[in-house]
């Protein structure tokens, strides 16, 4: 039986950070279930905020605005000492990176260069070119190799084993050999990412199902805000790729099929475009959907860098322009991008403390997959990576002194308990006869659900028809079994036991929709289309229950920064 002090479950840049805090102090495991470099992490393209106040129209940045920006952004549903923290400790952790090597690309005076971003007062987005997110992640991947971190890489963690109110270990699964395994640990963080692909048209990886969310809800700790969904205003129509938000921030323009910057409609900041995510999406919503935008490839608009300094889009986005080219056939330098609106992020998730901590004893989690809460009902763009190494770092700190603090020992006997209930589960699946396709015609249906009726607007009449029909996805998933009976990378058996999850985690997001009769940040109700901070300046909290997720509400932690109309 492996045993470790902390088990860490995930590698993208969240899950590196704990364990880099941890190594030397803890015997600690990293289970993953892609090589880490192969992590979600890689894919952030745009910036990681910081107030570093390296330009000449950015001196004015501090701690302060940058948390206003970033509480104001949330529609007043972040917490406001973990946005604090966030935006305080943000300036720590991204010197830190530039220490450890990240290569961030500098102003002429050698600094950090930074550029705007959507609903930030001042440009305090640090960026390396337009592949931030993949030059962070090696960087934090290189360190992590000088550090004593075992990294179980490919396997899938299938459950928490939790009794008597602590966690004991996990089981996982190992995708090359098909082996159940028992790990025991006192102390497990979590650190899986985002949940995008229980949408169809999403900027998520296939590896993002929420999976890490669904095996904490099943175990007892409970979700926040699940609700809250972003979309990002521009991905390619076709596959969805991220355009990133640094394009509208080093002047990209976007236009109607008319020619109209119609953002000037919508917002009277300047520029209209860097106006926040979950409006930008709106409007750009709005324009498709009243005619104005092109009608195939299910309705684009156009993204303008034309006009901008060919040497800017070469050395600032080359990685978009690459994209663009590759995928679509076009020049960004001779042609706009078509862009429309996708499913980019989960501001809720599982409910943690300003350290990681978690309603379960020794249990903890960072970045996406965590619910802080900073973000609130609409996350700021280049503040996601900004929480993965602040957060990410903290949750490890807090590991680390419940594993020195906490006098409790968890028991090999629930463990093996555990992985003897998994093998028999897996076992059910491989005797089932509806294997092959049912699965896969079960997860597109449920995609293609939650993209119609868990969307960008929502009202109650698509938000009923959305839950009606995941029930019934729920109870088609009974029967389902796997056909494929290898051991190897059985990617049947994987799609089949994530898909349990995604179907619970839709239920949360759908039913907690259901529920908020306002519209506040990303969640937009047609049928309530104003703030109700009478009724719901608070937090939902989700617990897991056999016959669906049982509901409460935890109130806003409300700081200096009073709730205020949000006009941009």
């Amino acid at each position: 039986m492996n045993k470790f002090d902390v088990i860490i479950i995930g590698g993208g840049l969240a899950g590196l950070r704990a364990g880099i805090e941890l190594s030397g102090n803890a015997k600690v495991a990293m289970l993953t279930k892609v090589y880490p470099m192969r992590s979600h992490s890689s894919a952030a393209e745009g910036g990681v905020n910081a107030a570093l106040g390296n330009r000449g129209d950015n001196k004015e940045d501090n701690v302060y605005t940058h948390t206003y920006d970033t509480v104001k952004g949330s529609d007043y549903l972040a917490d406001q000492d973990a946005a604090e923290i966030l935006c305080k400790e943000g300036i720590d952790r991204v010197y830190e990176m530039e220490h450890w090597g990240v290569p961030f690309s500098r102003t002429e005076e050698g600094k950090i260069a930074q550029r705007p971003f959507g609903g930030g007062s001042y440009a305090r987005a640090c960026y390396a070119s337009d592949k931030t997110g993949h030059a962070l992640l090696e960087t934090m991947y290189e360190r992590s190799l000088k550090e004593n971190l075992f990294v179980f890489n490919e396997y899938m963690v299938l459950k928490l084993v939790v009794k008597d109110g602590y966690v004991h270990g996990v089981v996982a699964l190992s995708l090359r050999t098909g082996e159940v395994e028992g790990f025991i640990a006192k102390t497990i963080i979590i650190a899986t990412g985002g949940l995008g692909r229980i949408y169809s048209f999403t900027t998520n990886a296939h590896i993002n199902t929420g999976f890490g969310n669904a095996i904490a809800y099943w175990a007892g700790v409970t979700l926040k805000d699940s609700e809250f969904i972003q979309f990002h205003p521009t991905g390619l129509p076709t596959t969805g790729i991220l355009i990133t938000e640094g394009v509208r921030g080093e002047g990209g323009i976007l236009k109607n099929r008319l020619g109209e910057r119609f953002m000037e409609k919508y917002v009277s900041m300047k520029p209209p475009e860097l106006a926040p995510r979950d409006i930008v999406a709106r409007s750009m919503m709005i324009e498709i959907n009243e005619g104005r935008g092109f009608p195939d490839m299910g309705g684009y608009l156009h993204l303008d860098v034309t006009h901008l300094d060919p040497e800017i889009v070469k050395k600032r986005l080359s990685q978009i322009r690459e994209l663009t080219i590759s995928f679509m056939g076009i020049d960004p330098l001779k042609k706009p991008i078509p862009v429309r609106p996708v499913q980019h992020y989960s501001m809720g998730g599982i409910g943690t403390d300003i350290d990681g901590a978690t309603n379960i004893k020794g249990i903890y989690a960072a970045g996406e997959a965590a619910c802080v809460s900073v973000h609130g009902a609409n996350r700021l763009g280049a503040n996601s990576l900004l929480e993965t190494l602040v957060f990410g770092r903290r949750a490890g700190v807090a590991a680390l002194n419940y594993v020195r603090n906490e006098r409790f020992n968890p028991s090999e006997s629930y463990v093996n308990s555990a992985v003897v209930e998994i093998k028999s589960k897996i076992k059910g699946l491989f005797n089932k006869k509806n294997g092959g396709t049912e699965s896969t015609k079960i997860m597109h249906e449920l995609q293609q659900t939650m993209d119609k009726y868990v969307g960008i607007f929502r009202n109650q009449i698509g938000l009923e028809r959305g839950i009606e029909i995941i029930a019934d996805l729920k109870k088609r998933f009974e029967k389902v079994g796997v056909s494929s009976k290898g051991t190897t990378y059985n990617l049947e058996l994987i799609r089949v036991l994530e898909l349990e999850g995604m179907l619970d985690i839709a239920e949360v997001i759908a039913k907690g929709a259901l529920a908020r009769t306002e519209t506040r940040g990303a969640h937009f109700r047609t049928d309530h289309k104003e703030r109700d901070d009478t009724n719901w300046l608070k937090h939902t909290i989700a617990e897991y229950t056999p016959d669906g997720p049982r509901f409460s509400y935890q109130p806003v932690l409300i700081g200096k920064y009073k709730p205020q109309k949000r006009v941009y």
